[in-house]
């Protein structure tokens, strides 16, 4: 007797546990749908992306088309060439007056590669790491996946979401292993003053914390305000601290992938092992156009914030003649923060994810609502767009919010 054949049984797919502590990365659902729906031929306003629009700087340019007609495309050390290395110390000596060593310092891919490098060095089971919210939610995700358990802070916004220290020292436990500042902040925009670095700086030496400081958005600062925090970290916790920098934003290098972790040398060999086991060096090619960007002429960065300064005060002055969509000017990155908790409500629109959902839908204008950075009732609208794009845009943006909250008052 033949045995009939058995029916076809899909395998259970088994996957590592600790992909059940993470999700993806809510900012890149954004760009992703964004990218989607213009290859379906849908005409969309992209306020969500989180990078420059300028084309990077014909000098950078030049250095990378030079390395590839030198044929400079073999490894290089996992933590980047020595001149790239030296070249990012005597940046930061330049702009900071702080001294590291080429031990000090590694590349990788991009300033998310630094942070991951960080946490994975730094961090493990058991450890509680504090940040502060509104938050970059990378942040979070990569403590968790160093199976340490990220505790979140919130900050005010009727403060400005500055970052103050004395919330995150009241949330230091016993279990307590590090401390993420993020300044500028992404989504906000907002800043940690020297001051109140210098008061986390002098409480994580006494207690062994580590600090990490992320300044992706490092030179993206709108006023003249006291921002030297790699000499604050040098001055009170060196030895317990590492600096998290990119060549991204400041540069208009997004695709380029290089980012830098400093810190204490014994830290940088631990990720240096780390990146050897997963991406080795950053693209030769890209460690070129680093060099050129961080030892050249800086006047493309300045050119690139003075436009930033104007587009943000032109989305501003366009959005808030709605006295239903609030915010404050940010003082750093290129994100205006807005809240519009005046725009929702229990019969209409309930949420900020619901609201960018019907605003990509009916209006076809892309934002990331507050959910993805632990702040309900806000959206993230980025202006690295040109101010053709913003004005119509914001057009597009407060018109809805008349379709959709006409109840509300309206100023005029």
């Amino acid at each position: 007797m033949t045995n009939a054949p058995r029916a076809y049984e899909e395998p259970m797919t088994r996957l590592a546990e600790r992909t059940t502590r993470i999700a993806g990365s809510p900012t890149m659902k954004v760009t992703a749908t964004v990218d989607r729906l213009r290859r379906e031929g849908v005409e969309v306003i992209d306020f969500g992306a989180g990078e420059p629009d300028f084309s990077t700087p014909a000098a950078i340019n030049a250095a990378a088309h030079a390395a590839i007609d030198q044929s400079f495309s073999k490894y290089t050390p996992v933590a980047g060439t020595a001149e790239l290395r030296r070249t990012i110390c005597e940046r930061y000596r330049t702009d900071y007056g702080v001294e590291y060593k080429e031990s000090e310092v590694i590349t990788s891919a991009g300033g998310k590669q630094a942070l991951f490098n960080t946490a994975l060095a730094l961090f493990g089971a058991g450890d509680e790491v504090i940040t502060h919210a509104p938050y970059w939610p990378t942040l979070t995700e990569q403590v968790k996946l160093a199976e340490a358990t990220p505790v979140v802070v919130h900050t005010s916004p009727e403060d400005g979401f500055a970052i103050r220290p004395r919330p995150i020292l009241d949330a230091i436990t016993p279990r307590t292993r590090g401390i993420i500042i993020n300044s500028p902040c992404n989504p906000t925009g907002a800043l940690i003053s020297e001051a109140d670095l210098a008061i986390l700086a002098r409480e994580a030496a006494t207690r062994e914390i580590w600090l990490i400081v992320d300044l992706c958005y490092e030179k993206l600062i709108y006023d003249a305000v006291a921002h030297n925090l790699p000499g604050v970290l040098n001055t009170y916790c060196r030895e317990l601290s590492v600096i998290c920098g990119s060549a991204s934003k400041t540069y208009a290098m997004t695709g380029w992938r290089c980012g830098w972790a400093i810190g204490p040398a014994a830290v940088i060999a631990a990720e240096n092992a780390i990146q050897s086991h997963a991406t080795s060096n950053v693209s030769s090619i890209t460690q070129k156009a680093v060099v050129a960007a961080l030892g050249g002429s800086q006047a493309p960065v300045r050119a690139m914030l003075d436009e930033y300064r104007t587009r943000r005060d032109h989305l501003y002055d366009w959005l808030t003649a709605d006295p239903r969509i609030r915010c404050r000017k940010p003082g750093g990155a290129f994100y205006l923060f807005v809240d519009i908790g005046d725009v929702l409500s229990a019969d209409g629109i309930r949420t900020s994810t619901e609201f960018a959902q019907a605003l990509l839908d009916e209006a076809r204008v892309a934002v990331t609502p507050g959910e993805a950075f632990d702040a309900p009732g806000f959206l993230r609208i980025s202006y690295a767009t040109s101010m053709e794009t913003l004005r119509e845009g914001s057009r597009r943006l407060v018109e809805f919010v008349r379709a959709h909250a006409p109840r509300a008052t309206v100023a005029g």
